[in-house]
């Protein structure tokens, strides 16, 4: 299952040294490492191969739609460098995104709008190549979106990517994170397609404007209940017009009413930041590691992971 140059043989403790941890992904834990012969930093996904059939089948699935994504060199999405077996572990090598999670930058403090356009427009241009070769993300989130040093968006971790196919746009797999997830997407018997990912990337947005997901304050499977027996939630009335127009437009109760994310490049919210240069996004990552610095005793800074964006679902 080894997909890297290296001979399969090779331990990967001797390829690379894993470091801190610093995430968790739908299927394993990532770390920070290098590259021992180049000395590249380098983020390591460790997936444990000695789990159920099924999941061992979805890790397969992960790294070929990694090769996939890699090969066609596509716009914010992490570059994927290889796999190597470790015993009864993967470890998956990815780029590494010295900034941190928008999740774990939020602990800085909410994000204004100003930085938000900018992190939804790269994030947008991510969904709308993914969506146009019929790729359906299924776990948009904060935490799922990265920045480099240089204030690069990227998307991430595809442990719950679903391909599609021109004859076959849809799914009917019950997964995700809960109060991410669509509508559609949890009702039983439903089928759904890339529209699930524009609901969850309003969601998202919530999210990120306003600290948390909806319904965050409860147990998640109570969420999982609500969510499609609920109205959409909506950004109260001190947020600008623009992202709440933007918000509401991407949980439309009708996936087939909901835009795309190339229709959504053409709303306000979004062309308000067309002149805004990437390198703005550096601001939050000096803000957020000020913050760390004055909280670094703390144990919520252990990790940089949020528990609340890990509780991951796939089966009802």
């Amino acid at each position: 299952m080894a997909t890297s140059k290296q001979p399969a043989a090779t331990p990967a403790t001797m390829l690379y040294t894993r470091l801190k941890r610093i995430g968790k992904g739908a299927y394993g834990s990532v770390y920070k490492g290098i590259n021992n012969k180049t000395k590249q930093i380098v983020a390591i996904k460790v997936l444990n191969l000695d789990t159920e059939e099924d999941d061992v089948d979805d890790i397969q699935n992960e790294i070929a739609l990694l090769t996939q994504l890699t090969h066609a060199k596509s716009q914010n999405i992490t570059p994927y460098y290889g796999s190597i077996l470790n015993d009864t572990k993967l470890w998956i090598i990815m780029y590494y995104a010295a900034g941190g999670s928008i999740r774990t930058i939020m602990k800085a403090g909410n994000i204004e709008e100003r930085y938000l356009a900018v992190i939804v427009r790269e994030v947008l241009l991510a969904l709308s190549y993914l969506h146009n070769n019929h790729i359906i993300h299924r776990d948009i989130k904060a935490a799922n979106i990265l920045l480099t040093a240089e204030g690069n968006v990227q998307l991430c971790d595809f442990g719950v990517a679903g391909q599609t196919t021109v004859n076959s746009l849809k799914r009917n797999t019950f997964v995700g994170t809960p109060y991410w997830m669509a509508p559609e997407v949890i009702r039983e018997g439903s089928s759904y397609d890339y529209k699930a990912d524009m609901w969850s990337l309003g969601i998202t947005v919530f999210e990120m404007a306003s600290g948390n997901p909806p319904l965050a304050n409860i147990d998640p499977m109570r969420a999982i209940i609500m969510i499609p027996k609920s109205r959409p939630p909506r950004l109260p009335d001190n947020f600008s017009a623009s992202i709440r127009e933007f918000v509401d437009l991407c949980l439309c109760e009708e996936p087939n009413e909901r835009p795309s994310a190339d229709d959504l490049m053409k709303t306000k919210f979004i062309k308000g930041s067309s002149k805004v240069s990437k390198i703005t996004l550096k601001e939050l990552i000096t803000r957020y590691e000020q913050w760390k610095k004055q909280n670094q005793n703390t144990r919520r800074n252990s990790v940089a992971s949020d528990d609340l964006s890990g509780r991951y679902y796939r089966y009802l």
